[in-house]
């Protein structure tokens, strides 16, 4: 069985955001970029832990973007992927990203595709169901659970107010979130490894984004905290009313 785990580069947590052109692009200077934490601990975690238990026998890493995306590729490499491909294609337009995936997975022919539910920059979460559409795949997403068996996958999702177990058969596409894997981080022979590996640089597809970013803002300063008597009641109300808008 062969997976493909989608990975992406977003800021560090830590990221002070910034933005420059007048707002219209989002300011990298100065920015440690990293795994997307759910493709990272998750998707790429579990891919590993298949392959460990001999369920899987090679993991793929794939990403979107231009050069500046290896060195974090090379870190998936080195916690223990197999083989990178970088599509050679920079884009915010989460349809595009997910087209250039399944264009390429196309080639290969995949029994399962992991991705993280979200990015921790743009948070839209909907690449995994856009490739599975475009391949033409089942899907299931937010996994917190996932266990292989020959040519079924049983998932475990979280749902409100409790949790559901689903079982599809493979080819599939499965986003997944916290709970389907312990992180880890990569050791020295690991890191050493990760520099032999093969990364294939392949040039995107002709295909057209769909959407652009206009305008980026910051959100409003958070104002200082107002406090009110306990036993000033109508003054708590009102500015629950008129400034808190809450009531």
């Amino acid at each position: 069985m062969k997976i493909l785990v989608c990975i992406c580069q977003v800021p560090d947590t830590t990221t002070k955001v910034a933005f420059g052109d007048n707002n219209t692009h989002f300011s990298t200077q100065g920015v440690t970029f990293i795994i997307n934490p759910y493709d990272e601990w998750y998707a790429l975690v579990r891919a590993l832990e298949l392959k460990e238990a001999g369920v899987a026998t090679a993991i793929h890493l794939v990403t979107v973007g231009k050069a500046d995306a290896e060195p974090v590729i090379r870190k998936a490499l080195a916690l223990g992927g197999d083989e990178a491909i970088r599509i050679d294609c920079e884009s915010s337009d989460t349809y595009l990203v997910a087209s250039q995936i399944a264009e390429y997975a196309k080639t290969i022919g995949y029994d399962l595709v992991l991705c993280g539910k979200e990015s921790i920059d743009y948070n839209n979460g909907s690449v995994g169901a856009m490739v599975a559409e475009l391949l033409d795949m089942n899907y299931l997403g937010f996994a917190a659970k996932i266990d292989v068996a020959g040519s079924t996958a049983t998932v475990k999702r979280e749902i409100e107010g409790g949790e559901e177990t689903d079982t599809c058969s493979l080819p599939l596409v499965i986003s997944c979130q916290k709970g389907v894997a312990e992180a880890r981080i990569p050791n020295m022979r690991g890191i050493m490894a990760a520099r032999t590996k093969p990364l294939k640089v392949i040039p995107a597809a002709a295909i057209e984004a769909l959407s652009a970013i206009v305008s980026y803002e910051l959100p409003p300063a958070k104002s200082g905290v107002k406090m009110v008597s306990a036993d000033n009641m109508d003054e708590l109300v009102n500015l629950l009313h008129s400034e808190a808008k809450v009531i």
